[in-house]
């Protein structure tokens, strides 16, 4: 009687919920972040491995260290028919290798002087400017004035302030600005990659008298010569890889508001590995950018339904980006085997 009653208690006892397995939709989405994590972590990383070269090879040797090792990624993956191109196709082109070369020195002339976290974090400003400046929404406006007053509180006055750094990072934001308005008439003129690859071969070409004489002048060593070339891949390599595997995994929206992640992501990796302290008003102005970029993706999503490749107008800042590497997809079709429809723009001025 009593194993009888044991028998109906055990039978009748709920059985706990075993923890569901994740479906292949969480798996994927988790690693789209793991995936767009390590591309944050190594651009800045790598910004930051260039710094620690500066003192040896000068900002200008290590861009032209990084500006040989991204063209030769580029074009590895990607052979422009250089015989080909037109007089309309090559003027943008050469355009896009001006803005590389420009925004490239321009940059690391900038962590040089304020720091790896301002100078990301100004240079940021460029594409949301682009993506606000052309949007009619209030919401949008709002976003605007909240980075333009992080904006100031970043380059106000002080004892410390450096002008010249601010201002070479603000040059980089207007180069990373023009990329993305040139890109879109590379995009349209010539097929594929090519046109970004072509760009970044010129600019490396561009950069081998100065990158040469930096060389010969300096007393270079191994390891400040091994820094800028590492830097090379995980700017643009690495981070250009690992984001269109990520865009095949997460929404191309989703990927937009966590780029907004890069001026925080640098600021942090400038204080551990750099020892670049901030103020607590220079970590609230990043912090306010970072709001301002995200907030606009997310608030944008029900508004704007870009057709394929092409953004709609007033799409914030990281939609814009999402849309503008549209040349990229040929670079995931041949080297990843899938196409990415709506690739970063950020994507393909990885081998900036």
């Amino acid at each position: 009687m009593i194993l009888g009653n044991a028998a109906v208690m055990t039978a009748s006892a709920p059985v706990p919920d075993l923890p569901a397995a994740a479906s292949p939709g969480q798996r994927d989405q988790l690693a789209g972040i793991a995936l767009m994590t390590g591309s944050a972590a190594s651009n800045q990383l790598g910004a930051a491995t260039a710094a620690l070269a500066f003192p040896v090879l000068g900002p200008l040797g290590v861009v032209a260290v990084r500006q040989w090792v991204a063209a030769v990624v580029l074009l590895s993956l990607q052979r422009p028919r250089f015989t080909a191109f037109t007089a309309r196709q090559w003027r943008p082109v050469l355009a896009l290798a001006l803005i590389f070369a420009t925004m490239n020195l321009s940059l690391y002339l900038a962590i040089d002087r304020i720091g790896l976290g301002l100078a990301v974090t100004l240079e940021f400003l460029g594409p949301l400017s682009v993506a606000l400046l052309a949007s009619r929404r209030l919401f949008d406006l709002g976003c605007a004035l909240m980075a333009g007053a992080a904006a100031v509180v970043l380059a106000r006055p002080q004892p410390s302030a450096d002008y010249a750094g601010i201002g070479l990072a603000l040059l980089a934001a207007c180069c990373w600005a023009g990329y993305i308005l040139v890109n879109r008439v590379v995009g349209a003129r010539i097929p594929g990659a090519q046109g970004p690859a072509a760009a970044a071969g010129l600019s490396a070409v561009a950069y081998i008298p100065a990158g040469v004489w930096v060389l010969a002048s300096h007393p270079v060593t191994l390891a400040a010569t091994g820094r800028a070339a590492v830097a090379g891949v995980m700017c643009s390599a690495v981070p250009m890889v690992a984001d269109l595997r990520a865009l095949r995994r997460v929404p191309a929206r989703f990927f937009g508001a966590f780029m907004s992640v890069n001026p925080a992501f640098a600021a942090l990796t400038g204080l551990v590995v750099l020892g670049q302290s901030l103020a607590v008003a220079d970590w609230l102005a990043i912090a306010a950018i970072v709001a301002a970029n995200g907030l606009a993706v997310s608030q944008g999503a029900a508004h704007h339904r870009p057709a394929a490749g092409a953004p709609a107008a007033g799409a914030p800042a990281a939609e814009v980006l999402v849309s503008e590497a549209s040349a990229a997809e040929s670079l995931s079709a041949e080297t990843l085997a899938a196409e990415t429809p709506g690739a970063a723009g950020q994507l393909a001025g990885r081998g900036r």
